[in-house]
């Protein structure tokens, strides 16, 4: 649903800047016909290209997403709309009895400018990551400056402030018309000073100077011959070039990031059990495990080993976190919890011994919740312990139940941390499901989770007779019944074990 309604106020914007264009189109033929408006030919020629190049920009940034994408769309925006206003106020000048909407398009286009130096300030924030005290200052003060010069503006329509409209319908500004360059100042101070600081390429830090610095060159060298017009068309000038060298440079970034991204999902992929059947030589038990990441890589793990002969040994984890930090996190984890089990003891004392060296070197506060379970395969004595994870589904009895086994803290929360031994005897045909909280909480377009009791129904309205890999795809074509379209917040993890007995199937 946020996915649609974003779509739909990019293309929304797209359609304004494109009707923009047409509209300054009309009306620029009409300035060919009348005497009176042949001296703005050339500004209207510059509000017509640049309402062109709004709509290429627009259309050109539509894919773009984060670090201040959608300011920057404001921006091109606020041009068009500039050029639109322009255009129109030209046709309103020297014309007495178009006096009042040639004051209304003045304050429009004045309010256009607030809105264009502040989304100005908010895109180089985002993007070049400014910091600092100065930083915080004008991330508090920007928007009070903003409000008090729409006050200011404002009372034009009451009393002339700082300009007005004279009988013969010229714009005339009055000894208080500074109050509107207050603002305007300051931010061009405040953001130049934090766009040389900042720690970004200097390519970027200059292509953002240009939207400070071309309107003051374009002011010194002509003079303001052309008005409003040369201001904008300096200004999308502007905006070209810092769509070509930040967003140019953000992209080889990203590129650069995704190499690395996918590179690290096929490490951590490596280090999960992929290949089913997992032990085809074992007819005593069917056992099937699945991860799909929320991101290109997760922070939830499982595992699936043989301890010795008799002994299998099963693991599904969730770590605190998402992306890379979680992934790193969860790889050592999971050694560790390897090592440990190979090493001996029940699943209760594997989790104390992990706890204990995760909890020593966890500088980064990080923690994962763990369910470990040992099958004795010779008997069906399945022992387990469980540190802070879901509760496991057990079939015992022809449905699956929720076995609600006592939680310990999770593992890397607290140094002396105990966790309990629990023992279920499984016999011919009972199955094991367990699982990580990105099933229970997958969420549809109505902010709805899928649920533990769905999750339960879903198990149960499978053929009792599929496998676990079927078992584990029908739980997972369930959850996405049920979100749809909505975007996948958590990883989705998944273990299923059906025991047979030593004699096998």
């Amino acid at each position: 649903m946020v996915k649609k309604l974003k779509d739909k106020i990019v293309i929304i914007e797209l359609i304004f800047t494109i009707v923009s264009a047409i509209f300054i189109m009309i009306v620029g033929t009409m300035f060919f016909n009348d005497v009176r408006l042949e001296e703005y030919l050339f500004n209207t020629g510059v509000d017509q290209l640049g309402s062109l190049i709004c709509a290429a920009l627009i259309f050109g940034s539509m894919r773009q997403k984060g670090d201040g994408t959608k300011f920057f769309r404001v921006l091109i925006l606020c041009s068009s709309a500039s050029f639109a206003a322009n255009i129109a106020m030209y046709y309103t000048l020297l014309v007495p009895e178009y006096s009042t909407a040639c004051f209304i398009l003045c304050m429009i286009s004045k309010m256009i400018d607030l809105v264009m130096i502040f989304c100005f300030y908010q895109y180089v924030n985002s993007t070049l990551n400014f910091s600092g005290m100065l930083k915080k200052i004008a991330d508090k003060g920007i928007p009070v400056l903003m409000t008090l010069e729409t006050v200011v503006l404002l009372t034009n329509i009451f009393a002339p402030v700082t300009f007005y409209i004279d009988a013969s319908g010229m714009y005339q500004s009055t000894d208080l018309s500074w109050l509107e360059d207050i603002y305007l100042i300051a931010v061009s101070v405040t953001a130049t000073v934090l766009i040389v600081r900042s720690s970004c390429p200097r390519s970027q830090k200059a292509a953002a100077l240009t939207f400070i610095f071309f309107p003051i060159a374009e002011y010194l060298l002509t003079g303001a011959m052309f008005g409003n017009a040369g201001q904008y068309g300096v200004i999308l000038v502007s905006l070209v070039i810092m769509y070509c060298i930040i967003f140019n440079d953000k992209s080889k970034k990203l590129a650069s990031t995704q190499i690395e991204l996918n590179l690290a999902t096929q490490i951590q992929s490596s280090m999960l059990p992929i290949i089913f059947p997992a032990f085809p030589e074992r007819r005593e038990f069917d056992i099937h495990a699945s991860m799909t990441p929320a991101k290109e890589v997760g922070g939830d793990f499982y595992d699936l080993f043989m301890v010795d002969d008799d002994h299998l040994a099963m693991v599904i984890a969730d770590v605190s976190g998402k992306g890379i930090p979680a992934a790193l996190f969860m790889m050592s984890s999971k050694i560790l919890i390897n090592d440990h089990t190979i090493m001996g003891g029940t699943p209760a004392e594997i989790l104390e011994r992990v706890n204990k060296q995760i909890y020593s070197t966890n500088k980064a506060n990080m923690f994962v919740t763990v369910w470990l379970g040992i099958l004795e395969i010779s008997t069906g004595k399945l022992t387990t312990a469980n540190a802070g994870h879901e509760y496991p589904f057990l079939n015992l009895n022809g449905n699956y139940e929720i076995f609600k086994d006592k939680h310990g803290l999770a593992v890397g929360a607290a140094m002396k941390s105990k966790y309990r031994d629990h023992e279920i005897m499984l016999k011919k045909g009972d199955s094991l499901f367990v699982y990580t909280d990105g099933v229970a909480e997958a969420t549809n377009a109505n902010n709805e989770l899928f649920g533990t009791e769905r999750t339960l129904e879903a198990l149960n309205a499978l053929p009792k007779d599929n496998s676990q890999e079927e078992m584990l795809k029908g739980v997972r074509q369930y959850v996405d019944a049920f979100v749809k379209e909505a975007p996948q917040f958590d990883d989705l993890t998944m273990l299923g074990l059906k025991y047979y007995g030593p004699e096998g199937k």
